[in-house]
């Protein structure tokens, strides 16, 4: 089932998102991370080997690292030796299938934040970031809990709904999903990204739950105005303001 998440937002102190890099060279992984970081309203950069993340790191000097130990060119401990180099206070996650106490002390000796080990959830590593960015003094936390895209407003803290003034009443599911399509406005989400972070796992071959919740946000949301929600054939949907 959904988790309902209502925690104030962490931005960057001048109101912009935060950055988070994510450093994995699995692929799959490194999406489903930098995916669950856009739906925080975080901006997420994505490196697959340690090269690459010094470079990232330089470009865009994040907010927070999601590191993996095992990366293909030079291992993530010496990653993070190089990167807190030029940023030293930058909070690290370390992500890594290794679960010995030794790995563990070691990545935290190097200098890493906190340690999870693989298979993990989304939830449990967004949960820690979270955590590492409050005790940083790059953050702030804002107090704010309403997503407005156009005409459509929808607080996280009270669940409430309204389209053009008007309250739209939704049950918990179509609450998520709504929430998921509005903070990732304008962008085109598949129906496997939807259905790993609004389900929290994978219905195989029930993908057309998707569909149906779509169907059913669209007869509450639209029904009787210009529509906000649009299919992308053969991509996903996509939430934007009326025209």
């Amino acid at each position: 089932m959904p988790v309902a998440n209502a925690a104030p937002s962490l931005t960057r102190p001048d109101g912009t998102p935060l950055r988070v890099l994510v450093v994995d060279d699995e692929v799959n992984i490194a999406e489903l991370i930098s995916m669950a970081v856009r739906y925080e309203g975080w901006e997420p950069t994505v490196a697959h080997t340690g090269s690459k993340a010094m470079s990232a790191a330089r470009n865009d000097r994040p907010d927070a690292v999601v590191l993996d130990v095992m990366l293909p060119d030079f291992d993530g401990m010496e990653v993070l030796r190089r990167m807190r180099g030029q940023h030293p206070d930058v909070p690290v996650l370390f992500l890594t299938a290794r679960d010995s106490v030794e790995d563990r002390v070691a990545g935290l000796t190097a200098g890493g934040d906190d340690y999870v080990t693989k298979p993990f959830s989304l939830e449990e590593v967004i949960a820690r970031l979270r955590a590492l960015m409050r005790r940083s003094s790059a953050v702030q936390a804002t107090t704010s809990s309403v997503l407005k895209v156009g005409d459509l407003e929808l607080d996280e803290d009270s669940h409430e709904v309204y389209r053009a003034g008007e309250e739209v009443r939704l049950t918990a599911t179509e609450f998520e999903l709504l929430r998921f399509l509005m903070r990732n406005p304008r962008r085109v989400l598949s129906k496997p990204q939807i259905l790993d972070r609004v389900w929290n796992y994978d219905f195989g071959g029930q993908a057309n739950v998707v569909e149906l919740y779509i169907s059913y946000l669209r007869k509450k949301v639209d029904a009787g105005r210009s529509p906000m929600i649009h299919t992308m054939r053969g991509a996903g949907y996509v939430l934007k303001p009326a025209e």
